[in-house]
């Protein structure tokens, strides 16, 4: 870890208290995992219990590198997760005291099976506390901690200030569910930060490099594009924020969401063409950046995969000319169409095209030309790279600066994977004897023989177009199968080149390219002093492998990494560039360059900064540092007008639980007061829902535990099972739903079904509609004749969610259904049906509907028998039977077919075997 900066120390002065507990609003880039990894190694010790809350497993790891680094070993971050084992290893965990990062559900479980002293826990760290919400996890904990820990500390961090400005007073919601009363706020613009960073600056070259001819052209067709949409959106939909629908807004992918949630009330009334809308928004933008990042072979790919899979349901914006332009503007990139040549005249104009000088390899179709424009930024790169190279010979030259310190090592970061590969790829292949512009040829080459090869290849065996999910995939993924094919052809050539990367792209068929254009001769991808040389390294022996192979010095050195979290800090910490290469603008690392520099005073560094003039990666770039400034001055604003909540234990300032425990049942009519507390039992797999949360808070007491039938025992003959809308279609359709109403009926006098909507959306069925379902396979043994229609006839008419609602009501009558427009409303209702009825008992909860002892489903892994549920062959019936007979999933797993079928018996054995090797060849 490097050195701390004044306003990091600062921050920590303001929080090292352990007796205090406040939220930081840090902006992104200025070094919150350094703060957060300080402060927690002040809190180690085996005398202390301090949680690590919310957090993602690359963040678990990367903060307990960090801790490792800084000296915390012994034992350091442990991390408690499904894989951890039973409760009491658990507690064993807690009991040792230290920094334990553990996932909310777990921790939400264990607290209330006091697997864990709440009391003795010295405190809570929260992160991404932007996304804290009255239905989060989070505020589930912080409930439970507060009620029995006032002592502890609860310190809440977020970078992410944008999230904490919708809705209204949205600050005072995030710190009134984390029970905080205090709040820090940094942004980049804060005396203490601009003080420091503003001391010690790079050198920055800024790069303004602007598109070319076709690209501008695409650039502005495309924004047509987006403009059209917007002003069709804002006509469709009248309630919409019409701020909101700006152009700047529509480059972030949270537009997407905005525009959702705004929509979502009403999205059972919303037309089709406004909902084709909302997606045509996500195709454009995805459009404009892959402009700027593809390669002109890829995005033409995309182009025509946009065309393809849009044949059955047009959008409007390809009825455009603006649309047109896109899709032309891309295939002239790529190639042009001319007239075909003569046959008894290519003699002639192959001797032409030798002497004007053209390098039309000899397997382009006829008629086709290639132009394989690149994007600019490569020949930028190139220049500036040289650049880079002139600069570390001068260093290397003077003896004042070879002590100096930092590594030579160029660092080039990107926005992705796929740019990262690209790069590469053109680095590998990139001839700068050639004019600049064609430096990256004979790469173009390849990529465009890879495309013709997929279009002939779709072409011939008829396949139909690749959906718009298929699309991207295709588009970033790689794939070895090509050389596979071109072994067919040329095994030698194709065996040399077989750990080349190449991309595979499955454009839509077509009719345009002839199927004889595959007699051509060799590519030759390698010059003959390249083949020259991978014979003279095939002979070499292992003696001499030393002299041609061995670790690079650090100036030979080129780095190239996409854009991460607060990961990069690390990274240019440890690798000390002196030239750092920014391919596109990043907000968040220049900020990490500014800490970087101020971090290592001693060091020269070198930024250039590339971005493309007059575009919408320019325009994104400057909406999202407004967006930033404009986010933290209404946090600042807010916490000078804030009314801070009073913070108070509802359960004791409440009578309504003793109110609703008292019980009539009794002879004579006399009342009795109830001591017991309400309660109810949940099981362990409805703790992903908001719902346990919800019951908490209306004073009902929650106790976790693995049940076999239902979701929710409210009283001794009260069971509910509780679906959502998604959950309720796949029930439907796997048949599970009918299990589980049986079930329920033969165990529990009143069994209900609960379909619960999701709070903000529409309150209607016609929302099934959305949901992807999963029907069977149609029957290879179909029959024949009238039989046969009249079957498709009824097969063609897809039995509605409403017809099978009514068909389960008649199958089971004793089942009794809720409809709750939200899990607000759910926790009102149960607690209207526990209302002076008697308690329910967890050890009977528990051993209803099992085969075993009442303490069958005590303290075992929830996730494991979900895992295991979720498997062909295994049933709620016999899942138990199974997990006595193995330790574990993978023991399970790794047993040969003769004893799972000695577990499970010879067919559904069969069938779970399978399932699990399929995969295997």
């Amino acid at each position: 870890m490097s050195t701390l900066l004044p306003f990091h120390t600062k921050i920590l002065t303001e929080l090292h208290d352990p007796s205090t507990s406040e939220l930081v609003v840090l902006a992104r880039g200025l070094g919150l995992r350094r703060i957060l990894c300080t402060l927690m190694k002040i809190y180690d010790s085996p005398q202390n219990l301090v949680l690590l809350v919310n957090a993602t497993p690359e963040e678990e790891t990367e903060i307990g590198e960090e801790l490792g680094i800084m000296g915390c070993r012994k034992p350091g971050l442990r991390v408690i997760g499904y894989e951890t084992g039973t409760s009491k290893a658990r507690q064993e965990l807690y009991k040792g005291g230290g920094l334990i990062s553990v996932t909310s559900r777990i921790l939400v479980v264990d607290m209330l099976q006091n697997d864990i002293q709440i009391d003795l826990i010295t405190g809570i760290i929260v992160l991404h506390a932007e996304r804290i919400s009255p239905l989060h996890l989070v505020s589930f904990i912080t409930r439970l901690y507060r009620e029995k820990n006032t002592a502890g500390f609860l310190k809440a961090f977020t970078d992410q200030p944008e999230h904490i400005t919708s809705g209204l007073s949205p600050l005072k919601n995030v710190m009134k569910e984390l029970r905080l009363r205090k709040v820090h706020i940094y942004p980049r613009f804060h005396e203490d930060v601009k003080t420091v960073l503003e001391r010690k600056k790079a050198d920055v070259v800024e790069l303004s490099q602007h598109l070319t001819d076709s690209m501008d052209e695409i650039h502005s067709a495309i924004v047509q594009c987006l403009n059209i949409t917007l002003n069709e959106l804002r006509r469709s939909r009248a309630e919409l924020d019409l701020d909101m629908l700006a152009l700047p807004a529509a480059y972030f992918p949270s537009f997407d969401h905005l525009v959702r949630k705004q929509l979502d009330p009403v999205w059972n009334k919303v037309g089709p063409s406004t909902k084709a809308l909302v997606r045509d928004l996500s195709v454009l933008r995805r459009l404009v950046n892959y402009l700027l990042s593809y390669d002109s072979v890829q995005f033409h790919s995309f182009c025509e995969m946009i065309l393809a899979s849009g044949d059955g349901n047009k959008s409007q914006w390809l009825m455009t000319d603006a649309a047109n332009t896109i899709f032309q503007c891309a295939k002239r990139r790529c190639f042009t169409l001319t007239a075909p040549r003569l046959e008894h005249n290519d003699d002639d104009w192959d001797a032409l095209d030798d002497i004007e000088g053209t390098d039309k390899p000899k397997w382009v179709p006829r008629g086709m030309d290639p132009v394989l424009e690149e994007l600019p930024k490569w020949s930028l790169l190139a220049e500036v790279l040289e650049e880079i190279e002139g600069e570390i010979i001068n260093i290397q030259t003077n003896k004042a600066f070879r002590k100096a310190a930092g590594s030579n090592t160029t660092l080039i970061m990107c926005s992705s994977t796929a740019t990262c590969n690209l790069l590469r790829e053109f680095l590998d292949c990139m001839d700068q004897s050639k004019p600049k512009g064609q430096w990256g040829r004979r790469m173009m080459l390849r990529k465009l023989r890879t495309w013709l090869y997929w279009k002939n290849r779709a072409a011939k065996e008829g396949k139909p177009p690749p959906g718009p999910a298929t699309i991207a995939m295709q588009l970033d993924e790689m794939d070895d199968g090509i050389d596979e094919a071109l072994k067919k052809k040329d095994k030698d050539r194709a065996d040399k080149r077989a750990n080349r990367r190449r991309a595979s792209v499955a454009p839509a068929s077509s009719a345009a390219i002839s199927e004889d254009m595959w007699n051509y001769g060799d590519l030759n991808l390698l010059e003959a002093d390249d083949v020259a040389n991978l014979t003279n390294l095939a002979s070499l022996n292992t003696n001499d492998f030393d002299a041609y192979f061995g670790l690079l010095t650090p100036e030979e050195t080129v780095i190239v990494k996409p854009y991460s979290d607060d990961t990069d800090d690390r990274m240019l910490d440890e690798i000390k560039p002196r030239f750092i290469v920014m391919l596109e603008p990043c907000m968040e690392f220049i900020r990490r360059v500014e800490v970087y520099k101020c971090s290592n005073p001693g060091l020269a560094v070198r930024v250039y900064h590339m971005v493309y003039a007059n575009s919408c990666e320019e325009h994104k770039y400057l909406a999202g540092i407004r967006r930033e400034k404009e986010s933290f001055e209404r946090l600042i604003r807010e916490r000078g007008i804030m009314l801070l909540p009073i913070l108070e234990d509802p359960r004791a300032a409440s009578n309504d639980a003793v109110i609703k425990t008292i019980s009539t049942r009794f002879g004579g009519g006399r009342k009795e007061l109830n001591k017991e507390p309400s309660r109810v039992i949940v099981d362990m797999r409805e703790f992903r829902s908001t719902l346990p949360s919800l019951l908490h808070a209306a004073n009902l007491l929650v106790i976790p535990a693995t049940l076999t039938v239902g979701d929710y025992i409210l009283t001794p003959d009260i069971c509910v099972e509780r679906k959502s809308l998604a959950d309720l279609v796949s029930s439907f359709n796997s048949g599970r739903l009918y299990t589980q109403c049986e079930v329920m009926s033969v165990h529990y006098q009143n069994p209900v079904l609960l379909i619960e909507f999701e709070e903000d959306k529409a309150f209607s069925l016609e929302m099934v509609s959305e949901i992807k379902q999963y029907g069977k396979a149609p029957n290879r043994f179909q029959n024949k004749g009238k039989a046969a229609a009249k079957n498709s006839e009824y097969e063609s008419k897809a039995p509605s969610i409403q017809s099978k609602i009514v068909l389960l009501t008649l199958t089971f009558p004793r089942v009794r259904i809720i409809w709750s427009s939200s899990p607000y409303a759910t926790a009102e209702i149960f607690k209207d049906l526990k209302l002076e009825r008697a308690e329910p008992d967890p050890t009977k909860a528990i051993a209803t509907g099992a085969e075993e002892d009442p303490e069958a489903g005590a303290g075992v892994n929830a996730a494991a028998e979900e895992l295991l549920r979720s498997l062909p062959g295994i049933t709620a019936k016999n899942v138990k039977y199974v997990m006595s007979k193995v330790r574990n999933v993978r023991e399970f797993c790794m047993m040969d077919l003769k004893g799972v079928q000695e577990i499970l018996g010879n067919e559904p054995g069969k069938a779970c075997y399978q399932f699990m090797h399929r995969g295997e060849r």
